[in-house]
C-alpha cells in the first residue's frame, strides 16, 4: 500500500491477523510492514500511520542510513557530531594566536580552534577532545561505582580500538574506546559498570551477569543503545 501525508510518501505491507491491535513494523532495511485485526478499516489503519507518521519517518531512515554504515564527515561549519548521545553543530575558529589545536563544547555546540582549518586538523581537535571527555566520564563513573566492588582498577586507559567499548585484563587495568563520549551518560556507565564487573568475574558466565544485572537491572537497553548506534559514533 502506498500513502502520502504532509508532502512525504511511504510504501508499506499490511497483514490482517487474529489480533486486538494495529502494530507497525520495521525491518532493518527500512521496510514497513503492519499488523492489523481482521475487519478494520482501512482508514483505521491509516490514520494511526498518520499518527505515527514523524516517528515511522524517523526510524525508516535510521535503518536505511544504518545499512550504508559510517559515512565520511565533512568538517563545515554546521556538520553535526556526536556528544553525549547528542547530535551538536560544530564552529570553527582560525586564529595564528591559537597555540594547540583544540575544542570545547559551549553553548550547544562543539567550537573547534585551530590554526589552519584542514579537514585533518580539525579531525585531530576534535578527536583529541572526545579522548579527554572519555577519560573524565569514565573515571567518574568509576568512582560513583567503587562502593560496589572491594578491589579498584590498577589502571585506567582511553584507546582507539576497532573491535571493543572496554577490556578489563587480569592484572585489573581496565581500557576504554574514546568513542564512549558520543554515547549517553547511562551508556556510559553500563560499559565502565560492564567492565569492572571482571575484576570479579573474567569471564561472561551467569555469576558475571548477575552481578552487572544487580548494579544496572536496564543494562540491556544500553547494550541495545550501542548495537544501534555505533555505525553513528563517528568522527
Amino acid at each position: 500500500m502506498i500513502h502520502t501525508y504532509s508532502g512525504e510518501t511511504i510504501h508499506f505491507d499490511i497483514k490482517y491477523k487474529n489480533r486486538s491491535s494495529i502494530a507497525i513494523y520495521i525491518d532493518s532495511y527500512g521496510n514497513i510492514e503492519v499488523h492489523a485485526p481482521k475487519g478494520i478499516s482501512d482508514e483505521a489503519v491509516l490514520k494511526l500511520i498518520e499518527d505515527k507518521w514523524d516517528l515511522i519517518q524517523q526510524k525508516t531512515k535510521e535503518k536505511k542510513d544504518r545499512l550504508l554504515g559510517p559515512q565520511k564527515k565533512v568538517y563545515d561549519p554546521g556538520e553535526s557530531f556526536l556528544y553525549l548521545g547528542r547530535n551538536y553543530p560544530i564552529e570553527i575558529h582560525q586564529g595564528d594566536n591559537i597555540s594547540q589545536d583544540h575544542a570545547v563544547f559551549k553553548d550547544e555546540a562543539l567550537h573547534l580552534y585551530v590554526k589552519q582549518p584542514e579537514d585533518e586538523k580539525l579531525q585531530q581537535a576534535l578527536k583529541r577532545f572526545y579522548y579527554q571527555q572519555c577519560k573524565a566520564l569514565v573515571e567518574k563513573s568509576i568512582s560513583v561505582y567503587q562502593s560496589n566492588f572491594k578491589t579498584k582498577p590498577r589502571s585506567i586507559r582511553i584507546s582507539d580500538s576497532k573491535t571493543t567499548w572496554g577490556t578489563c585484563d587480569s592484572r585489573l587495568q581496565l581500557t576504554f574506546n574514546w568513542k564512549l563520549a558520543m554515547a549517553p551518560p547511562r551508556v556510559i556507565d553500563y560499559v565502565v559498570v560492564h567492565e569492572m564487573c571482571h575484576m570479579v568475574h573474567l569471564n561472561h558466565d551467569r555469576s558475571f551477569w548477575r552481578l552487572v544485572g544487580k548494579l544496572m537491572p536496564d543494562y540491556k537497553e544500553h547494550e541495545k543503545w550501542l548495537e544501534q548506534s555505533s555505525w553513528k559514533m563517528t568522527v
